[in-house]
Order: structure tokens, then sequence, then C-alpha cells
């Protein structure tokens, strides 16, 4: 295969290329494109059994699950285990090949039970019977925290997501930091900021409210205030890395660029657009703004300020920060309908 966009990426700067939520089709071009890494979130089982290319094999694997497991709740629970599981296989030679420092691929829990650091152990212990390159993905709140310092404890690697805020960011780290002092070869910690859905919710909170600012300068909110994230946690020399997640178009990718952290996109409709588009490679991500960019930003726009500002967030208000409250509102409709078919299917 000749030498793609991410290969380029990935030779050329430290940045790197994860795919999300993908069919085991897609799974196979994206580790051929260069990809190392994969994501999943709770809306995967219920995208798989809508998907053509793989609703025949995920409805056989719902039937199986769902004639053992009469609780609809923990029906979807082993189903999302069962169909990420396909991917696991897919990305086991890059583990193997890696020493185990790579390869990994994400689940996240049942999201009505995410508000528990008791059932996030306990689902994340089911899962680390799948395969050895699970990796537990977990929200930045009050119970992820203490899900995630537990899991870091035992040598469970770890995603720290929703992240919308410098607080949060910070937070995790120093959670991880006093967690794994001590151990020798401690389980990694990716740190992820919620790009796209933070821009997202932002221009929703103009349209609602009719907010003076201009659009221009408002969609550059999610980018700069992961930037913000970015420069502290390496000033910090915190031992983790940055992951971007919840990208809505090419740019959430794109204007990191250059960054010494990892980004994680859909393969259909970003990841294939990239490669067909072929941009090119500049460090974007060190491009420099007017100053007057983040004071209209922070002057402007609440959620801006809570997420640029360390104490802008309390670890109580984690939870129902907007953009936060958006992406999760996203995770619950999508296994609200994954046990609705669950349901239907039982009958």
């Amino acid at each position: 295969m000749s030498e793609g966009y991410f290969h380029k990426l990935h030779r050329e700067t430290p940045t790197r290329f994860w795919v999300n939520n993908p069919t085991t089709a897609e799974a196979a071009a994206a580790i051929e494109a260069g990809t190392e890494y994969c994501t999943t979130n709770p809306t995967y089982s219920i995208k798989m059994l809508q998907h053509p290319a793989m609703k025949e094999e995920a409805m056989t694997l719902l039937d199986q699950v769902a004639s053992k497991e009469s609780d609809d709740s923990l029906a979807a629970s082993a189903l999302q285990g069962q169909i990420v599981g396909k991917i696991m296989d897919v990305f086991a030679g890059v583990h193997r090949s890696s020493g185990g420092k790579k390869g990994w691929v994400s689940i996240q829990g049942d999201p009505e039970k995410e508000d528990d650091a008791n059932e996030i152990l306990r689902e994340a212990e089911d899962n680390r019977k799948l395969a050895t390159n699970y990796i537990a993905k977990v929200p930045v709140t009050k119970s992820g925290l203490k899900a995630i310092s537990e899991l870091a404890s035992d040598s469970v690697p770890v995603i720290a997501t929703e992240i919308m805020s410098l607080s949060q960011a910070v937070q995790v780290c120093e959670a991880y930091v006093d967690a794994v002092s001590g151990l020798k070869n401690p389980a990694p910690l990716y740190v992820t900021h919620i790009t796209g859905i933070f821009d997202e919710q932002q221009a929703a909170w103009k349209r609602e409210t009719g907010a003076d600012i201009d659009d221009s300068i408002l969609s550059a909110a999610g980018f700069l205030a992961g930037r913000e994230q970015y420069r502290v946690l390496k000033e910090r020399k915190y031992p983790v890395t940055m992951l971007g997640g919840g990208a809505r178009g090419l740019h959430h990718f794109t204007d990191f660029v250059g960054a010494d952290m990892h980004i994680t996109i859909n393969w259909a409709g970003t990841a294939d657009k990239l490669i067909e588009q072929n941009p090119a490679i500049d460090g974007a991500f060190f491009r420099k703004f007017e100053p007057k960019v983040t004071e209209i930003l922070m002057d402007k726009v609440p959620d801006f300020k809570a997420a640029w500002t360390e104490d802008g967030l309390s670890v109580d208000e984690y939870e129902s920060f907007p953009p936060v409250v958006l992406f999760r509102s996203m995770f619950l409709k999508g296994w609200k309908d994954l046990k609705d078919v669950i349901r239907e299917n039982r009958k």
C-alpha cells in the first residue's frame, strides 16, 4: 500500500489517529491506513444493529445474549461486549506486535449506571475477560473519578472521557498520579477532550439565547479549550496522553495536527475523507490566535469561561455541565434504543 495521509501524518508528527465506532471491515481498513487504536461508545451496538454490513451478525449475537440474560440492561451490556469483541479480534495482532502497548479497543459501560462507581467497576471487570486489548472508557464525573482511580491502581488501561473542561482534565490526571504511585509499569491513561460536542453545545446555546457573538469566534471555543488543557497537562508533565474526541467535522482532527496527542474519528465521513483529500500537514495546532478571541469567549460564553479556568467547575458540577449533558444524552438515547430492540426481540 502506498503512503497515505495518516502514514505521512504519523511519520512527520507525534499526532496519532484512532478509529471510532467502526464495523469490522472499517477497523481493518483503518489499520491498513495507519491506525493502531480504536474507541467505541454506548451507541455502538445500536449502530451496528442498524448497519447494513453488520446487522445480521449483530442480531445473531443479540438473540444469543437475550436468550441467556432476562434483564434488558444486563443484556445490553453483554451484547455491547460481544459486538465490540469482534473489533478486539481485528486489533489483536496490533496489540501482540506492540508488546501490549497498542491495539487498545475501548468499551464504555451502561450510561444509565455511570453515576455509580461500583457499577462502572463491575462492568469493567466483566469486560476485562473479553480480551487483553480491552481498555476501559470512563466519564470524568464524581463517580467516574473514583472508578478511574481504582482501575488505574489495578493496572487497567483507561480512557477518561466526557471531558469538557480544564478542571476535569487536571482532576483526572491528579487522581491517576496518586493511583499509580509506586507501580513499576502503570497502565496508560488517555485524557479525552470532546471538542466537537463542546462546539455543538455552544452553537445550540447561541440559537437558544440569541447571544451576540460572531460564529467564527464561537467556533474556536472547543479547540481553544482543548489547547489550554494540552498546555497545562504538558507544563505539569502529567504521565498521560491527551486524546481528542467527539469530532463533528474534519477540522476537529486537522486543527490538532502537530500536537503530541491522539484524536479519535469515525471512519466513514471523516477518516476516509481525510485520506481522499490528503490535506497539508502544517502543524495547525500551534497557529496563533488573536488574544481578543479568547477574551471575547471568556466575556460572552459562560461555558467557555467555566471550561477555560481550572477552578471553573467543581467536581460536583461536572455531570451537570451543559456540554457533558448533551454528550451523555446521546448515549442515553442510544442505550434506550438498544434496550427497546432487545425487548422487542424477546416478544
